[in-house]
């Protein structure tokens, strides 16, 4: 019992560490686009990959900007021999952190709320997604706190699909009013749901069928028969 309270403990504190670091790399790259984050513990040490949209930002000169990061994160969370690459977001459209962090910062800007949430879905629906949702939370118009959603494609919103399928960003907007939550869950173009089944033709499922059967007759074929080794038995017996 106690070596499983000690297990449990250790996930809990490995995934708190995990959000300290993700949170302490957000604040840092921001700037440069950050798209996400993987944490790898090898023999070797640890390995920290970092997405972002402008990887030369995160590098910086001759790499020193990268190498104080990765001092940071030695001295900061206590993690075993860090190493922090940087890999480049493909299609940052198809990135929700990313489009969560621009939809926060367009609000910032003076955006009006509709602009910034329909120009943010129709930006990602043109990159090829399959679905999208936009929702942002607080003091969106006034004082009083509310919620507006934009919607396009197909989306899901509970169970395992929309744990699995549906990636999803956070960001935050500061205004002089308050604060304003900005999610963007994006379901990613080629997603195969649970219901998209592939229905085989009769031709294919029967030529199968008939390749199965030619398989048993050619093993049939190379077995010996018991009679014929109880003769061969017999016969070495007499001439014995």
């Amino acid at each position: 019992m106690v070596g499983q309270q000690s297990m449990v403990r250790k996930i809990i504190n490995r995934n708190i560490e995990r959000h300290l670091v993700k949170e302490y790399l957000m604040s840092e790259t921001k700037k440069s686009g950050f798209g996400g984050l993987s944490i790898q513990r090898t023999p070797q040490g640890t390995m920290v990959t970092l997405k972002a949209e402008r990887p030369g930002m995160v590098i910086g000169r001759r790499g020193k900007l990268i190498n104080e990061l990765t001092k940071q994160l030695d001295s900061r969370f206590n993690l075993e021999n860090p190493k922090l690459e940087v890999d480049d977001v493909e299609e940052p459209r198809l990135n929700a952190q990313i489009m969560a962090d621009k939809l926060a910062g367009a609000l910032e800007r003076g955006w009006y709320f509709r602009r910034a949430g329909h120009s943010t879905v129709m930006s990602i629906m043109e990159a090829g997604a399959k679905g999208v949702i936009v929702v942002l939370n607080g003091k969106i118009t006034g004082a009083r706190h509310r919620t507006q959603k934009f919607i396009a494609g197909h989306v899901k919103y509970c169970g395992e699909p929309a744990l699995t399928l549906m990636e999803k960003g956070h960001g935050v907007a500061v205004k002089k009013l308050g604060t304003i939550g900005c999610t963007v869950a994006i379901m990613m173009p080629g997603t195969r749901l649970p219901h998209e089944v592939e229905i085989l033709e009769k031709g294919t499922v029967e030529s199968e069928e008939e390749e199965v059967v030619i398989i048993e007759e050619e093993v049939v074929e190379d077995v010996v028969p018991e009679e014929a080794v109880v003769e061969e038995t017999k016969e070495e017996a007499g001439d014995a």
